[in-house]
């Protein structure tokens, strides 16, 4: 089984990794079934997905009838203004199957025109904030890519007080001085809130070179076990920190393999092997 632990302020104890719905964009009904087994089997009780993310909403809608009252369901909007964000949040209850979710965030909020547009008067944050009132959503969160988004997310926690971040990270992110210290002092100011930490893109490799896909990740992720043992333990290995799983289901066995067994953090001199084994790179350019 994988270790649980408090899910920032909210009561819940959730597993260390969270399933990452993207997996399920384009999967048929049956892949799905098989991936709730798989998940039942290692325990794994958070669910995290997103109104883009494909058909994945109405795939996890048949599990939601029997084991609703089993995992925390979260779910995204990457709309801006307040009218959308609000039908975005309707629609996903209703493919969803429910009467709300735990938590609902701003899906990939770091562009500086949509941030504002966002956070300020009849921006997306204000639908958010009258779902919580109305009971359609229990709390709130944020999520972003790229280099810059340690830095957004502190200037939302500024903001407004979220209940839960998102952001990658990984050993070849936090190579990057500017980013490693954003990323950290973000980190110090959920862990003072007790605000969730959830990371992203910790099996990424690099970008797709030219050829075939071989995942559904729109990223060349870590496919040995060994890589992903020692790329999992050692983003489990920051205290409170939570692992979203990668979108692909064939991952997804070696992920949660690799969570079951964590119990210590890797080295920096392993993980600077593997770096150099796998040539891992950078998804978002060139850092800044």
């Amino acid at each position: 089984m994988i270790e649980r632990r408090p899910f920032g302020r909210t009561g819940h104890l959730s597993t260390v990794t969270l399933f990452g719905g993207a997996a399920l964009a384009r999967a048929s009904q049956a892949d799905a079934d098989r991936t709730l087994d798989l998940l039942l089997r290692y325990g794994v009780n958070h669910i995290d997905t997103a109104a883009r993310y494909g058909d994945s909403e109405l795939r996890i809608a048949p599990w939601m009838a029997r084991h609703r009252k089993d995992f925390f369901l979260a779910t995204k909007t990457g709309s801006r203004t307040a009218s959308e964000a609000r039908e975005d949040l309707h629609r996903s209850l209703e493919r969803l199957r429910v009467d709300h979710v735990d938590l609902i965030q701003l899906h990939s909020l770091g562009h500086p025109d949509d941030w504002d547009q966002a956070m300020g008067p009849g921006g997306a944050l204000e639908a958010l904030t009258e779902a919580r009132e109305e009971g359609l959503a229990r709390y709130i969160g944020v999520t972003g890519h790229g280099w810059t988004i340690a830095a957004m997310h502190r200037r939302s926690l500024a903001r407004f007080d979220f209940d839960a971040v998102l952001l990658p990270y990984n050993f070849f992110m936090a190579q990057q001085d500017r980013y490693r210290r954003d990323f950290e002092e973000v980190l110090s100011v959920c862990r003072e809130r007790n605000v969730a930490v959830q990371v992203i893109k910790s099996v990424a490799r690099g970008p797709w070179a030219t050829g075939t896909r071989t995942h559904t990740t729109w990223y060349q992720p870590l496919e040995a076990q060994a890589d992903i043992d020692r790329a999992v333990h050692w983003v489990l290995g920051l205290p409170g920190v939570f692992l979203n799983t990668a979108g692909d289901l064939t991952l997804l066995p070696r992920v949660l393999d690799a969570a079951s067994r964590f119990e210590r953090r890797p080295p920096d001199d392993e993980m600077a092997a593997v770096l150099d084994s796998t040539r891992m790179t950078s998804l978002f350019g060139l850092a800044t």
